[in-house]
């Protein structure tokens, strides 16, 4: 069993409010969840309006099949208009027990 993990910061230039700001968040987060069945959540930046950070964890027999998805989810993410990916930093965890 392998786990992946990846952080990925968006900046959003666009966002002149939190609320403009949770409305895309929230926005990508359900479809990356709904699209690709994994756990994803808003994990730091909260209070800022242009920034935000966004974990993504999921669990495969396969690391080649993983790093598939993960490449799949960040072409998703880059397609989204008005977000920018400034990080995106994938790690994987083999062999759990």
């Amino acid at each position: 069993m392998v786990v992946a993990v990846s952080v990925l910061e968006l900046h959003i230039p666009a966002s002149r409010s939190l609320k403009e700001k949770r409305r895309v968040v929230k926005a990508l987060t359900e479809r990356i969840h709904q699209r690709y069945r994994v756990s994803i959540a808003e994990t730091d930046y909260h209070d800022l309006h242009q920034r935000a950070q966004i974990a993504i964890a999921v669990v495969h027999s396969s690391r080649s099949e993983l790093e598939r998805l993960l490449e799949r989810i960040r072409d998703h993410v880059e397609e989204v208009p008005g977000a920018m990916v400034t990080s995106w930093d994938p790690f994987f965890v083999e062999e759990v027990p």
